[in-house]
């Protein structure tokens, strides 16, 4: 059980799904015509690596690469779905990815800092409870984005396809066959969430910056983004130990925001995205005897 916690994850995409291993990932999409689109790809070396085992460390490098993976693989659904005509790739797709990330960084990270030291400066509250209205305000922001994308169609069906990945794995781990008829009976919420790493990020924060006392906004600033790195290390260790500790009724309750914030992030899916999600699975795991040879 330890091996399938640790080794299988995945991502929804634009009509798909993508699931990785420890050696391969693959992406399964529905092309315009209704036909199931399999991509399959060896995965970097650097999730084999030293570094990849070391605590704390190893949430960094593994996120980035994650992120860079996640990036690509919903640009390899979107083109499926655009066509040849409209290609995202070459510097068109790194400034996006770079655009994204820093309005991520702008939205969850400077625009609440911004209103905690400008709080503390002008209301004179003390640093405690500027740091505390900050991580409110982040908190709030980062559900108030995930609702309101959700409600646009096209996110509706991405967060549907979210829901048939964690279906799909949890039918795995519990031994089930992988069909869609037995598929659907699991649960749509799953521990190792994508969801749940950001909220307990962005929980994590509050802690971390609550110890650094009062300073200027400039420094504040600063301080945010330099420290966003050691925070999503913490992070990832934190939803690695409780993956592993599930049975435990203390974790069970520490994990259960993290739960409660995926009924935003998915929705039930259908039977033809489980199939879709279990054919990406599948695909991954015979990838995974391919390239471990």
């Amino acid at each position: 059980m330890e091996d399938k916690l640790i080794s299988y994850g995945g991502q929804a995409v634009i009509e798909g799904v993508m699931m990785r291993g420890k050696n391969a990932f693959a992406i399964a999409m529905r092309n315009p015509e209704g036909k199931v689109e399999i991509h399959v790809e060896k995965l970097a070396k650097i999730y084999k690596s030293r570094l990849a085992k070391t605590p704390f460390v190893r949430g960094l490098i593994l996120l980035w690469d994650a992120m860079g993976l996640g990036m690509r693989a919903l640009t390899i659904s979107a083109n499926l779905q655009s066509g040849e005509d409209e290609q995202l790739e070459g510097p068109a797709l790194y400034l996006t990815l770079a655009f994204s990330l820093l309005l991520s960084i702008g939205l969850f990270f400077m625009l609440p800092a911004t209103a905690g030291g400008l709080v503390e400066r002008y209301l004179e509250w003390n640093a405690w409870w500027g740091n505390l209205l900050e991580g409110i305000v982040r908190i709030l922001l980062l559900i108030g984005y995930v609702w309101a994308v959700g409600l646009m169609p096209e996110i509706q069906r991405v967060y549907s396809y979210h829901g048939a990945e964690h279906k799909t794995i949890n039918a795995f781990e519990d031994g089930a066959e992988l069909t869609p008829e037995t598929v659907a009976t699991y649960s749509r919420e799953h521990a190792r969430c994508g969801t749940a790493f950001l909220l307990t990020l962005v929980l994590m924060s509050i802690i971390v910056y609550s110890m650094l006392g009062p300073m200027s906004l400039g420094l504040r600033l600063l301080s945010r983004l330099v420290l966003i790195p050691v925070i999503a290390g913490m992070a990832y260790e934190y939803i690695k130990w409780t993956a592993a500790h599930l049975d435990s009724p203390i974790v069970q309750a520490l994990v259960r925001p993290n739960m409660a914030l995926q009924l935003l992030t998915t929705h039930e899916p259908d039977l033809e995205m489980l199939e879709v999600s279990i054919a990406s699975f599948n695909a991954m795991r015979e990838a995974e005897e391919e390239f471990s040879l």
